[in-house]
């Protein structure tokens, strides 16, 4: 796959589909998520390879198991690592990381889920204003707060503002709108002590 490929591929993926095929994002997580339901299973991961994803740092050197345990979940998600550029590996693996720690659940936006995990207005906002190396420092710590209080994150929102930031930034600011929205109209609707 090619660099324009590539590009294409990351602008499409934050983008609602009309067909029903499941998104990479989703398979990725799905892959990464679920537990190897038997011995010699191809397609779930066993906890030394989970583990292999929740240690790995996306902006330092991988170490040979991490990719092993990376490449494998991108190539049974159906992409296609062999031809990207160091900076595609980074922010894919930061989502393969992040879904690692956190996992993924589709069945709340990702503000909703931060309201539900209780994390402040202040935290939010340094999250969805930050970017470049300020926002991949933010956002581990933020994972580990969402695992700590048992919320998994929505990957195709997360994802989708890691694969556009400071590539195409009309689509994540969509994206940090969105978040935003959601999180302050879940947050104005809780009851205040």
């Amino acid at each position: 796959m090619s660099l324009p490929d590539a590009a294409e591929q990351i602008q499409n993926l934050a983008a609602p589909s009309d067909i029903k095929k499941e998104q990479p994002i989703s398979r990725l997580a799905r892959i990464i998520v679920q537990a190897s339901r038997f011995e010699g299973d191809e397609h779930g991961f066993d906890n030394g390879e989970r583990a292999a994803l929740a240690r790995l740092d996306p902006d330092g050197e991988f170490r040979p198991h991490q990719i092993a345990a990376l490449s494998r979940a991108l190539l049974y998600a159906d992409l296609e690592p062999d031809t990207w550029k160091s900076e595609i590996w980074q922010r894919w693996a930061m989502i393969a990381h992040g879904m690692a720690l956190a996992g993924h659940d589709v069945n709340q936006s990702l503000g909703q889920q931060l309201s539900k995990a209780g994390v402040s207005e202040s935290r939010v906002t340094k999250l969805l204003t930050a970017r470049g190396d300020a926002f991949r420092q933010l956002l581990p710590r933020l994972l580990r707060l969402l695992a700590s209080k048992g919320v998994e994150p929505n990957w195709r929102e997360l994802g989708g503002l890691i694969l556009n930031q400071d590539r195409d930034e009309k689509k994540a600011e969509d994206i940090r709108l969105k978040i935003a929205g959601c999180f302050f109209s879940t947050d104005a609707k809780k009851p205040k002590h």
